[in-house]
């Protein structure tokens, strides 16, 4: 009787056939997955169907995780807060420092753009406070006499005239502002060319362009710049801008009301104008007729009084009248041609001054003493031969 194994222990193909075979088949799929995805499918229909599987294996790892969040301190929770608040606080100042420095760039850029530009001499300048007095609009400047600020020099910045410096320290300066009550500059329009000037007012907000015509071309929108007559100010500084036009009946002058083209209160940065006006002084006014006639009056009066005492004194020592004679005519021919040189000089009447001349010259003559009338004849006849 032949002995069999039972079912259970019965041996298909051997284990290195079996190894065989798979190593064959996955070589065989590896090949044609890799060349022609022929396993592209089959994997996509597996990991859908595998995806719920793995939500529920990822499950118990979410419960612990949620566990933890709740089971943070409200100390780390504020010390967290904190820190982010400071953070905040930090990088809020770093915002605003640079969005300040940004603005200062541009600011300065156009400073040297519009030094570079004028063509008068400019030194920077930066407003350090206010003055104390409320009714005055005034601002210290860090420059003085040192650094070469004069009384007098225009303050303007990139977009027009600020103000005029006008009290200079050796070390600081100070400015009054273009809409301070007591300042005026002298303007014009710059699309008809009108002349006039303009001042500030008590509120300090705006500018009034005093002693317009009514008459005169004046529109709402016209600009305004020095017109450089003062000799402080350069010509075709941007000044105001005029908003508003009141033109009355009963006055003569229209009410002109003009705002300022430049920060007046917002600029920081300046530009202090050295400039120098080459215009030659004003003639000097000549005299007119009637005191030219009233100073030759005097100057012969004085000539006059002055001859007769010489008369006497070259008459009294010899009693010669013929040398007093012929001393006196040189006398009498310069007297003759100073009225005529003042005549000619000044055009003016002469001949009072000469009829004051007759009675002085007379005079002296009149007054000798008997002895030297008597003395006379004697010394003309032992002159002659």
């Amino acid at each position: 009787m032949e002995y069999s194994p039972p079912p259970l222990f019965k041996q298909g193909p051997s284990a290195l056939a079996r190894l065989v075979v798979f190593v064959v088949l996955a070589i065989a799929l590896l090949i044609s997955d890799a060349r022609f995805q022929t396993l592209e499918i089959v994997r996509g229909v597996l990991g859908a169907g595998l995806y719920p599987l793995q939500r529920a294996a990822l499950v118990p790892r979410d419960i612990f995780m949620g566990a933890a969040d709740l089971a943070v301190t409200s100390a780390t929770l504020r010390s967290e807060n904190d820190k982010l608040r400071t953070k905040d606080l930090q990088l809020s100042q770093q915002a605003n420092t640079a969005s300040e420095l940004s603005a200062e760039n541009a600011h300065l850029r156009a400073l040297l753009q519009l030094s570079q530009r004028s063509t008068t001499e400019s030194l920077p300048a930066e407003i350090q406070y206010d003055t104390r007095d409320p009714f005055t609009q005034k601002v210290v400047i860090g420059r003085g006499a040192q650094q070469g600020i004069h009384d007098g020099s225009p303050v303007v910045n990139e977009a027009g005239v600020i103000g005029q410096v006008t009290r200079v320290f050796p070390l600081q300066a100070e400015v009054t502002l273009l809409t301070d009550k007591d300042q005026a500059v002298p303007v014009q329009i710059v699309r008809t060319g009108l002349r006039s000037v303009i001042y500030g007012t008590p509120k300090g907000d705006t500018l009034d362009l005093r002693f317009v015509p009514i008459s005169a071309d004046v529109q709402t929108g016209d600009e305004l710049v020095t017109s450089g007559l003062d000799g402080v100010y350069p010509p075709g500084l941007p000044v105001a801008k005029v908003v508003r036009v009141d033109k009355q009946a009963d006055t003569a002058f229209a009410r002109v009301v003009c705002l300022p083209v430049a920060p007046v209160r917002g600029a920081r940065q300046l530009l202090v104008l050295h400039y120098v006006n080459n215009v030659p002084p004003r003639p000097a006014e000549e005299p007119d007729a009637a005191t030219a006639a009233k100073e030759a009056k005097k100057k012969g009066g004085k000539q006059a009084d002055g001859k007769a005492p010489a008369d006497k004194s070259t008459a009294k020592p010899d009693g010669k009248a013929p040398a007093d004679k012929s001393t006196a005519k040189p006398d009498e021919k310069a007297a003759a041609e100073k009225p005529a040189a003042a005549k000619n000089a000044e055009k003016a009447p002469a001949k009072p001054a000469a009829a004051e001349k007759k009675p002085a010259e007379k005079k002296p003559a009149d007054k000798r003493p008997a002895a030297e009338k008597s003395a006379k004849p004697q010394a003309a006849s032992g002159v002659q031969p």
